[in-house]
């Protein structure tokens, strides 16, 4: 059996988590879970290249240490997901809690709505392994704290600025932050500083912004310009973080 479906109403989370990795065990590589509310840990520690789609609002630490699958969410997202992940996708439809992509060291995280505090905090990379937060609306405060690798792109669809909350890039001393508009310096971390967002980051960026905007169901015409702020440590070299994406 290569497909399965899961109805998770009333299930705890913890049988539902056993039934994923007995189905991953056996062979299935797509698997549909509906009527999820708040189960926590799906696909946690799974290393497999299954597709799980989620109708509903996963639980907290979704995919985390997560290594290859790909989750797609239909609908909201409690807090932490891809939680130190190390390779995979998880695509959340709707907006998602705090610490979104805590520690990841590999894999992407695309959230189409807002997140909420300390976002892509401790994100790290690994060997050549560089993760990637994109997030659709914008974030609360804190983002990108303790950053030690990969990227993050907020793009503030809905929203006058892409971040309006202090504390960006507290504390990151490795990779980048690209926010859409200008952002005001009041707004930096210590030790976080801006840089022009130039022509040859466009260039770098563009095949990851069209992948996230058509991941979440999104023209990436009007997202293909100049119009991003860059932020990345105080104390970096000038080729510091930057990225080629294919």
């Amino acid at each position: 059996m290569e497909t399965m479906t899961i109805d998770a109403n009333g299930m705890h989370y913890t049988p539902l988590n056993k039934m994923i990795r007995q189905a991953v065990a056996s062979g299935v590589r797509e698997i549909v879970i509906n009527n999820v509310l708040g189960q926590r840990f799906i696909a946690n520690g799974l290393r497999s290249n299954v597709r799980i789609t989620i109708n509903g609002v996963p639980g907290g630490d979704l995919g985390m240490f997560m290594s290859g699958p790909e989750c797609i969410v239909r609908g909201d997202s409690e807090h932490a997901p891809g939680n130190t992940m190390d390779n995979g996708t998880i695509v959340i439809h709707g907006s998602a809690g705090d610490a979104v992509a805590h520690s990841m060291r590999g894999g992407r995280v695309f959230v189409r709505g807002d997140i909420g505090y300390r976002g892509g905090i401790h994100m790290k990379e690994y060997d050549q392994k560089r993760p990637v937060l994109a997030v659709g609306g914008t974030t609360h405060a804190f983002l990108g704290e303790y950053m030690a690798g990969g990227i993050i792109i907020v793009l503030g669809m809905g929203h006058e600025v892409a971040v309006k909350d202090r504390g960006i890039g507290s504390g990151i001393h490795g990779g980048e932050i690209i926010l859409r508009g200008d952002i005001q310096d009041r707004l930096l971390g210590v030790g976080a500083r801006k840089v022009t967002f130039t022509d040859g980051d466009l260039k770098r960026l563009s095949p990851l912004i069209t992948e996230f905007c058509e991941r979440i169901e999104v023209d990436p015409a009007p997202f293909l310009d100049t119009n991003y702020t860059r932020i990345i440590p105080a104390s970096s070299r000038p080729f510091a973080g930057k990225y080629t994406w294919e």
